[in-house]
């Protein structure tokens, strides 16, 4: 019969197996999904030109804001990742500057506030192969603003420097 010591040197060694085994595998699965995040970041920096001649074409057929045609975007150099916390979707985030113009009979042409330069995000995502936009945008809202706007549903994805791209993924702060 088997004694009460072996079948506890027996769990015992069962236990240090799995710990190893979780101690050895997470930083594994870290380090691999951070150079994965790194090389779809590399993508959209390389795709950056594109996508961001996609996204006009896509706001300036959208008929929104209503009246109104996009005139000029101007895109910020700097791009803020973030996380879709329900789908694991990246998403990248570039702050914009926009200009209207009113279309005749749109209803907007006494309107002084149309030539005002507008503040947005302009967000592209990542939909596991490719990256891609619906054009969609976010007034009034930068991008860090905007992952703390939506908290709820983005996490802030922080990338290292353009060398190492160390990415490692952070919860977004109130602050």
């Amino acid at each position: 019969m088997v004694s009460i010591l072996s079948i506890i040197v027996i769990i015992l060694g069962v236990v240090t197996g799995i710990m190893v085994t979780v101690t050895v595998v997470r930083p594994l699965r870290a380090a691999r999904e951070a150079k994965k995040i790194a090389q779809i970041q590399r993508d959209f920096r390389r795709q950056r030109e594109q996508l961001e001649a996609k996204f006009i074409d896509k706001v300036s057929v959208s008929g929104k804001p209503r009246g109104l045609r996009w005139s000029d975007v101007a895109f910020d150099d700097d791009i803020v990742f973030a996380r879709d916390r329900k789908t694991g979707d990246l998403r990248a985030l570039v702050a914009i500057e926009v200009c209207f113009e009113a279309i005749e009979g749109g209803g907007m042409e006494d309107v002084e506030a149309v030539s005002n330069v507008r503040a947005a995000t302009a967000e592209f995502l990542y939909d596991g192969v490719r990256w891609c936009t619906r054009g969609r945008v976010f007034f009034n809202l930068g991008p860090k603003g905007l992952i703390r706007y939506l908290h709820a549903d983005l996490e802030s994805v922080e990338c290292g420097p353009a060398s190492g791209m160390s990415s490692q993924v952070t919860e977004s702060s109130a602050t």
